[in-house]
């Protein structure tokens, strides 16, 4: 996944899935995000939400899911997300650096934002600066 290999990654998951049924959070978060940055949206959503149910508040489950939507057109989900989002943590749009393919990290970011709305304190900023 982190090479760009989304297909690949989510098979190597799903077998994980079958041999060791209780790492399920990080397998269906990952296959989220494989489906996520193969631009199958509606599939993405679907696997972040099974990965929520395990960790409901964990950020990069949140984060990756509120972008989704924003990609999807579903901004009052998506900024539904970034709302639970901020109780947890003050780093809605965090560096995205770690994915190595530029259009993929970019594709994420840019539907993190729109769901953040640009009003959102920038990740880089103190808790006093709004």
């Amino acid at each position: 996944m982190w090479g760009g290999q989304a297909d690949v990654a989510i098979e190597l998951f799903e077998k994980s899935l079958r041999l060791d049924p209780l790492r399920k959070t990080h397998a269906t978060f990952s296959i989220g995000i494989a489906h996520f940055f193969a631009r199958r949206l509606k599939e993405a959503a679907a696997m972040l939400l099974v990965s929520l149910q395990e960790t409901p508040n964990w950020a990069p489950s949140l984060r990756f899911l509120a972008s989704c939507y924003a990609h999807l057109g579903r901004l009052v989900d998506a900024r539904s997300i970034v709302e639970k989002l901020r109780r947890i943590t003050p780093d809605l749009v965090p560096s995205a650096e770690h994915w190595r393919v530029r259009e993929d990290r970019e594709f994420y970011l840019d539907g993190l934002r729109l769901a953040v709305d640009q009003t959102a304190r920038p990740a880089n900023a103190t808790p006093g600066d709004n």
